[in-house]
């Protein structure tokens, strides 16, 4: 889901660490959670400790693989939950905004463990591991060296104080914790997730998402390709006139709830909006294009697959005065608030 980050004084650091922001959550890779072909095959459930106290994560451990280290260090959830949720938002955002990604978090991972989920994990010993895959992750040493001991004892409480106030809560949608995908920025709107993945989810509705426009520094950008890779990247011919503006052939077929490219014709071939954005490696779906230069200018609003939270706009929400609750009551369709520790008490592991 993820968005790394580097952080600098807040009266200009927004515009420096966005771009580095998951967002995305979870961003491209989020489509591997729904098992398509080629994915890693499930394996059985990894063992977790049996659930006592009031909230699951007094003594639950999620086995986490560090990629860097190239090693597996079982962390507490709650512990778990703050080094997401400093990897995945900045620390200058809104505390009703960090709070907000840290019930995302927590149920992204206990969905996992619910569900003995270990895709994509490259080692038979952990659910997760500390890259965008699934869910970015700092160690508590890494935030140490990153900040210093002043900033670090700042922001660590700033983080500690996010994660205790939603302590052992969950988003849920009929007793089930949910997919709580998320994403760096919205182009305005969020996306429903058949659009861009092709599975209806109830809870991942297109909703509208004002604030991003304002405040994310990637809410607009530009890029530049040749015809020469246009054509080999999205695998079309060589008398396919791509060299030129004229005679392209590029045309949106449709357009989907959160105003994206659903499908466009590109030298008579059809694409997905998704496809297009992939292949080219385009911040999102919804892009305009123009011949300039002798090259193709990409123009994107948006960065993130679009579906779930906006990250940028639940800050902007927090700003406006709104609840960690009603900000992720908003992005996320009919949800509610429930229990790790009940959740996970009903399983058998």
């Amino acid at each position: 889901m993820r968005y790394k980050l580097t952080r600098k004084p807040m009266n200009w650091t927004r515009l420096m660490i966005a771009g580095l922001i998951g967002f995305t959550a979870v961003v491209v890779f989020v489509p591997l959670l729904f098992g398509k072909s080629g994915s890693t095959p499930r394996r059985e459930p990894l063992p977790v400790p049996a659930q006592a106290g009031a909230a699951a994560g007094d003594n639950l451990m999620v086995p986490v693989f560090l990629s860097k280290e190239n090693k597996t260090q079982r962390v507490n959830l709650e512990d778990y939950v703050r080094g997401v949720v400093a990897a995945e938002m900045p620390i200058e955002f809104e505390p009703e905004a960090l709070k907000a990604q840290a019930l995302a978090a927590r149920t992204y991972v206990v969905r996992r463990l619910a569900d003995g989920d270990q895709q994509n994990v490259p080692v038979t010993d952990a659910v997760v591991t500390d890259t965008i895959s699934h869910q970015a992750y700092v160690t508590n040493e890494e935030l140490k060296a990153r900040w210093g001991p002043e900033v670090y004892a700042v922001n660590r409480a700033k983080l500690d104080r996010a994660v205790e106030a939603t302590k052992d809560q969950i988003l849920t949608y009929q007793g089930k914790a949910i997919e709580a995908f998320f994403f760096s920025t919205s182009n305005g709107y969020t996306e429903n997730s058949e659009d861009y993945w092709g599975n209806r989810i109830p809870y991942l509705r297109s909703v509208a998402s004002p604030w991003d426009a304002k405040l994310s520094p990637r809410y607009k950008e530009t890029v530049t390709i040749t015809g020469k890779e246009l054509q080999r990247k999205l695998g079309l011919s060589a008398s396919v006139p791509v060299n030129t503006g004229a005679g392209n052939g590029m045309k949106v077929i449709e357009r989907s709830q959160g105003q994206r490219i659903k499908k466009l014709s590109v030298g008579g071939r059809i694409f997905s909006g998704r496809e297009v954005r992939e292949k080219l490696g385009l911040n999102s779906s919804q892009f305009e294009w123009s011949w300039k230069n002798g090259a193709w200018q990409f123009t994107t609003f948006g960065y993130g697959h679009g579906v779930g939270m906006s990250q940028w706009g639940a800050d902007g929400m927090a700003l406006e005065g709104h609840t960690a609750e009603e900000i992720v009551k908003y992005y996320y369709t009919g949800i509610e608030i429930g229990s790790a520790a009940t959740l996970l008490k009903s399983k058998s592991f």
